[in-house]
């Protein structure tokens, strides 16, 4: 080996990553600092969403990156720094909330995978490769990727685990696609896409609440006073283009951009290995009280409107089932919290971020400012909405709570700009939406890494982030837009 040729090695790959991070912080600081010399005002929603992402693209983890640029944003707002804490923790509670749900849920898709059935898809998909790969790795490919879509799809409106069966199925497959040199990051897209298409599209489980009672509820609330009534139905209709926007995404990574094999390393002998419980051989009476217990969690989570009660019942039927042992409940719930800890954690900092978002008092000035750049160009204004709400929801990582703070302001502007009740609902619609998956605090993005990184070989911002934001969200802004013009 020639005496100048560096070898890398973790440490320089360490120092070539402080190497990056300390210049770029530099330079964002000096820009900074020259705007504010010149008299220029930085909105501080723009620069605190900026800093997020800078932070996260530094490695930085997401938790820590949420909290420092919401401080930095609040700060350069005007708010005290004990205004900003308070805006920080009035905001938890929500976060809280949700957070304890999807521990919920990770305790029911944990007693799920206890049934084995799950260990045995995968035994079942391993035993079909074989041993020529060429022969069968083909048709093993698709099967995983439809599996993969058909989990996603009944993930948000028949079994509502939502994210929590991504570390439960991905793992135990992650040595087939591993064998068939899939990329990773095309699974990583055909997750968000086909997830976020299921609530978006769907008007049950999920994807009831994101139509029905947050996206319908808000346009009624809103375009009241201009004379805009929207109907339920109405709600698919308007949202079909831009989900076709998904699906076009999905195939463009599948087909175009991660198709291509991408060669991962096999796990070491001496490597730390997460062992579970082996399961147990299902009987046919576990097996009909397991879809007795999918049944009535969906029940329950449809006729209370409560995720977190529906999952509750669900683990306590398989509990009695005999699945897995009653005094084995602890240890069952225990993995559930494990697995969702840090997309829990996560999801109720970012509720705090947004709520620092709020308190600045300039989400509005960003949308207004859009308004008046639109002037009275339809096709100017949808392209600008749609820019501005993938923008923000970027910085909460939720469609659910971005939909809210955009209606105010977007109904009246659409129907000023003289789009028809269908449009405004899908403008509305797509605007939150777009960001969700892409965010690197959005629970589908974490959700993705937390099931390709259980071998530490799946990046959260290269192989989750920056995909899924390209795919998922450039074919449904355009999409988006072509649905805001036709309809």
């Amino acid at each position: 080996m020639p005496e100048n040729t560096l070898v890398e090695t973790p440490r320089t790959r360490d120092c070539f990553a402080r190497a990056r991070a300390l210049p770029t912080v530099a330079i964002l600081a000096a820009l900074y600092g020259l705007a504010h010399l010149a008299g220029y005002h930085i909105n501080a929603v723009v620069l605190t969403i900026v800093c997020m992402i800078t932070l996260c693209l530094l490695r930085i983890p997401v938790a820590i990156a949420l909290i420092t640029a919401a401080m930095l944003g609040a700060l350069h707002a005007g708010l005290s720094m004990g205004d900003a804490i308070a805006a920080f923790n009035d905001n938890l509670l929500i976060g809280a909330q949700v957070g304890l749900t999807y521990v919920m849920v990770g305790a029911f898709a944990v007693a799920l995978s206890r049934s084995g059935l799950l260990e045995l898809l995968a035994g079942a998909i391993s035993a079909r490769l074989g041993t020529d790969e060429q022969a069968t790795g083909k048709g093993v490919k698709w099967t995983l990727f439809g599996l993969f879509v058909f989990a996603s799809l009944i993930s948000q409106n028949l079994v509502p685990v939502h994210i929590a069966f991504i570390p439960i199925l991905i793992p135990p497959l992650l040595g087939v696609l591993n064998r068939l040199k899939i990329d990773r990051r095309a699974v990583a897209c055909i997750l968000a896409c086909s997830i976020s298409a299921s609530y978006l599209l769907l008007p049950t489980g999920f994807g009831a609440i994101f139509l029905n009672e947050i996206l319908l509820a808000n346009v009624n609330s809103v375009g009241e006073a201009q004379g805009l009534t929207a109907t339920a139905a109405m709600a698919p209709q308007a949202m079909f283009l831009p989900v076709m926007g998904l699906v076009a995404g999905l195939l463009v990574a599948v087909f175009i951009t991660y198709r291509r094999p991408r060669q991962y390393a096999e796990p070491s002998a001496d490597a730390p290995v997460v062992c579970h419980p082996p399961a147990p051989r299902l009987k046919p009476t576990q097996l009909l009280i397991t879809v007795a217990a999918l049944a009535v969690a969906l029940t329950f989570q449809l006729k209370f409107d409560s995720l977190l009660i529906g999952a509750m019942v669900g683990f306590l039927i398989l509990g009695a089932s005999g699945i897995f042992r009653w005094q084995e409940q602890d240890d069952v719930f225990t993995d559930g919290l494990r697995m969702m800890a840090q997309i829990a954690v996560i999801i109720t900092i970012a509720s705090g971020f947004a709520g620092v978002l709020t308190a600045t008092g300039e989400i509005d000035a960003v949308v207004k400012a859009s308004a008046e750049l639109i002037g009275d160009n339809m096709a100017l204004g949808a392209a600008v909405m749609l820019i501005v709400g993938l923008f923000i929801t970027i910085g909460f990582g939720d469609s659910f709570a971005s939909v809210p703070i955009l209606a105010p302001i977007y109904v009246p502007l659409a129907l000023t700009l003289g789009f028809d009740p269908l449009a405004v609902m899908a403008l509305l619609g797509a605007s939150a939406a777009l960001g969700d998956a892409g965010s690197p605090a959005s629970t589908i993005t974490l959700g993705a890494t937390a099931g390709l990184n259980a071998d530490g070989q799946h990046d959260h911002i290269r192989d989750s982030v920056i995909p899924t934001f390209l795919h998922c969200n450039i074919g449904m802004l355009v999409f988006a837009w072509i649905a805001a013009m036709v309809l």
